[in-house]
């Protein structure tokens, strides 16, 4: 039998807990309960139960605090978080430390069931040692559950295979019966730097557990697997239940929604492939679901999608060769301002286009993008193409997916117009390179315009512009910046000194320094050497 201990500070909910399950057909038994988060510090420590089920918030020692703690001292102990509504914040940090079972209150019996079964088996499977004969079991389910999910992957396929009953049964290993097949795919919308892989893992997994758990009893056959951000999945159902996987998948997506602010900053969205009564058009069924989920952008996230618009002008626009002329003319004056511009008109004539499709919209949105990135001519195109399409997948408005394409016209610029002035205080930098070296020399602004390759009337307006003092003047500082450094540190003449900054005439030379610093040579030193 698996130990339990259920911590929470309401004796009734304590009693309602124990009173619900039928323990001993779930193979667990109530080991101990705790008013409060150090008794359940203390009850784990002295019981080493299996499972804890313990309120996110108690005095003392909060849910938080406790599930730290005991982690420490039995990393494998499962834990089942229970929280209210007020304290969504406290239960989404838990499940940053990888706790994904949770409750809602009030406590639903048959939730409460599925996860305690869920734990059994999870924990079952990690303690068992298997005989050679129920590892090959294993390892056979692992193989037909990989199956059902080749057929998910294979349907997508650009020229999927011919899929028949028979095939369904004896190639993919799925239990289906005449009646009505059909496809959906669920997505999810978020911000990738706001939500974390693990994260990530905890919501499929959520979202799967709502899906198989409510559709379950009205189906003969569910497959259900993870792509990109979204899930793809095939029912097979008996056509007297159409109208109730209907309703069904509207409240599994409703269920979704409600517990938002603790899956995390995500939004949620559904799409029905039509229903079809023959496995071969299974794959028309399940393409149709990826192609529908696309009209979220203009139905609105957190909706079960089944139709889209019967007829589009787009095919017959010229949206995109108006986009391509006026952002090279963008391009040529690298303006930011006009870019986005562009992409907002683009958007305007998508926006009041009439009877426009959600995934016209996408492959708009995308080939403005590429046709951006092939008249910037980058070198890393392909890479930048791949990150600015997955972006665009994951958003979940008009306003988000076309603030997409605005960034990528956008850093993409300002890093052309970095790389630009760059190059053009490229001569200027040498220049100044090149009077460092050979200050000590007569060298003329017509001998440093040479070495920078530029003439000397456009490199002095340049180096007046950049620098903000002509060139004489600043090789004349040059000089006596040197001039200071030798006087204070060496014990040269000044003589040599004047030679060595560049000067033959020495009285030229006091004259200059002098009056740079209001000092003659001898008299800097005495002050300062």
């Amino acid at each position: 039998m698996l130990k339990v201990v259920i911590a929470d500070d309401e004796e009734r909910i304590c009693r309602l807990i124990q009173a619900l399950m039928d323990w001993n057909a779930l193979q667990m038994e109530v080991a101990g309960v705790a008013s409060n988060g150090l008794e359940a510090i203390e009850l784990v420590e002295e019981l080493h139960p299996d499972i804890l089920i313990t309120d996110i918030r108690m005095p003392g020692c909060d849910g938080l605090e406790l599930i730290q703690n005991v982690k420490k001292s039995n990393p494998q102990l499962e834990i089942v978080i229970i929280s209210g509504y007020a304290h969504f914040s406290y239960a989404q940090t838990a499940m940053r430390y990888g706790v994904g079972n949770y409750l809602l209150k009030p406590i639903n019996k048959l939730e409460l069931t599925q996860t305690l079964e869920k734990l059994r088996n999870a924990i079952a499977d990690r303690n068992e040692t298997e005989s050679d004969i129920k590892r090959l079991l294993k390892n056979s389910e692992n193989d037909r559950n990989r199956m059902k999910h080749n057929l998910i992957w294979d349907l997508l396929e650009k020229e999927p295979p011919v899929i028949t009953l028979d095939a369904l049964e004896k190639e993919y290993y799925l239990q289906v019966k005449p009646g009505i097949f059909q496809g959906f795919c669920l997505k999810f919308d978020f911000d990738m730097k706001k939500v974390s892989e693990a994260a990530q893992k905890v919501v499929f997994e959520k979202a799967v557990d709502i899906i198989k758990g409510n559709m379950k009893p009205v189906c003969y056959e569910l497959v259900l697997c993870m792509g990109e951000h979204v899930a793809y999945g095939i029912l097979n159902y008996a056509v007297k239940n159409q109208s109730d996987v209907r309703r069904i998948m509207r409240d599994c997506l409703n269920q979704l929604t409600v517990q938002k602010s603790i899956l995390g900053p995500i939004d949620f969205s559904m799409a029905m492939g039509i229903p079809v009564k023959r496995p071969e058009e299974l794959a028309e069924s399940l393409k149709g679901s990826t192609r529908l989920i696309q009209e979220r952008i203009l139905v609105g996230t957190g909706h079960v999608i089944e139709k889209m618009a019967e007829s589009t002008g787009l095919q017959d626009s010229n949206l995109l060769e108006d986009f391509s002329r006026k952002i090279l003319h963008a391009l040529e004056v690298l303006s930011v301002d006009e870019a986005a511009a562009t992409a907002g008109a683009l958007q305007n004539a998508v926006t009041n286009m009439r009877n426009i499709r959600g995934y016209e919209i996408f492959e708009l949105v995308k080939s403005a993008g590429n046709l951006f990135l092939m008249q910037i001519k980058c070198k890393d195109r392909n890479e930048k193409l791949r990150i600015y399409e997955q972006q665009c997948d994951q958003s979940g408005t008009i306003t988000e997916l076309f603030q997409c394409l605005i960034m990528l016209q956008t850093d993409a610029m300002e890093q052309m117009k970095n790389e630009r002035e760059n190059d053009a205080l490229r001569p200027i930098r040498l220049a100044k390179q090149y009077i460092q070296n050979h200050y000590s020399e007569q060298i003329t602004l017509e001998q440093v315009s040479d070495v920078v390759g530029l003439s000397s009337g456009y490199f002095s307006v340049l180096f007046k512009k950049e620098i903000g003092e002509g060139f004489a003047k600043y090789l004349i500082n040059i000089r006596i910046e040197q001039a200071k450094i030798l006087l204070r540190e060496t014990n040269g003449s000044v003589s040599d000194i004047c030679k060595k900054v560049g000067y033959n005439d020495l009285k030229h030379f006091t004259h200059t320094f002098d009056k740079a610093t209001g000092l003659k040579p001898g008299a800097y030193r005495k002050l300062y050497g």
